[in-house]
């Protein structure tokens, strides 16, 4: 049975699509109201008509920048009286460009979104978390945190990062009633994987052939864990890293 999320306030980033949509519906369907944040204002404007909930609040903007943070607590607060769960979830990958193929420009752009975005969100709702002596992170890691091969030298080197981040965030913080933990997800059928789906697609038959449960994942499967992680019933899980993954690093 789905916990009742009603009266909390979540926020969701890289919510136009993939698993940040997947996660916001989700959230919306137990009762909550949810800030969703993208770049993607065409995909809002989707998860808006596929919702039709007054639950629903989009923020169109690159959580990479500290204005949006900024601008995405601003929104908290005129729509809410508290922030219970933020779900960072954006993210791009790096074309598994090795270190040569890696100019410093690309480094710097994949840490920026799929790293430092994280760290702003997290200064920017901590304080408001802090208030109320609750608060729960969900960050977006990678199979990629946890071994090599599933990106790029940038986005390995990202994901790792956002682990160690996690678990400092709440070995600081849990005393004062903060909860962080990552999810790790594997093989995922969203459209940042398009590309292993094109033509006639190999890649993507590849990855299931790979994987021990021979099978890519939907992005509604990391949601439900999503919001067990953020729930009540997951309450004494703390400083992990979940993976979602169909078995692949137990291999």
């Amino acid at each position: 049975m789905t916990e009742d999320f009603k009266n909390q306030t979540v926020i969701v980033t890289g919510a136009a699509s993939g698993i940040g949509a997947a996660q916001a519906e989700k959230f919306i369907t137990a009762g909550a109201t949810v800030i969703a944040v993208d770049t993607n204002k065409d995909g809002l404007k989707k998860l808006e008509a596929k919702c039709n909930s007054g639950l629903l609040h989009t923020l169109v903007g690159d959580v990479s920048q500290p204005e949006t943070s900024s601008k995405t607590l601003a929104l908290v607060t005129k729509i809410s009286d508290h922030l219970d769960i933020v779900c960072n979830t954006a993210g791009v990958l790096d074309a598994y460009k090795p270190a040569m193929d890696t100019s410093f420009a690309d480094w710097q752009h994949i840490l920026n979104v799929d790293l430092n975005s994280q760290f702003l969100m997290v200064k920017a709702a901590l304080p408001k978390m802090l208030a109320q002596h609750h608060g729960v992170f969900v960050n977006m890691a990678s199979i990629a945190g946890l071994v090599a091969g599933g990106g790029g030298i940038a986005y390995t080197a990202a994901k790792h990062a956002i682990i160690g981040m996690t678990k400092q965030l709440d070995i600081d913080y849990a005393g004062q009633g903060i909860r962080a933990n990552c999810l790790a997800p594997g093989a995922i059928n969203t459209p940042m994987n398009a590309a292993d789906f094109a033509g006639d697609g190999h890649m993507a038959k590849w990855v299931a052939s790979e994987t021990p449960a021979k099978r890519w994942a939907t992005a509604e499967e990391v949601a439900d864990l999503t919001l067990f992680v953020a729930s009540s019933k997951a309450d004494y899980i703390h400083g992990v890293t979940i993976p979602i993954d169909g078995g692949w690093i137990a291999k």
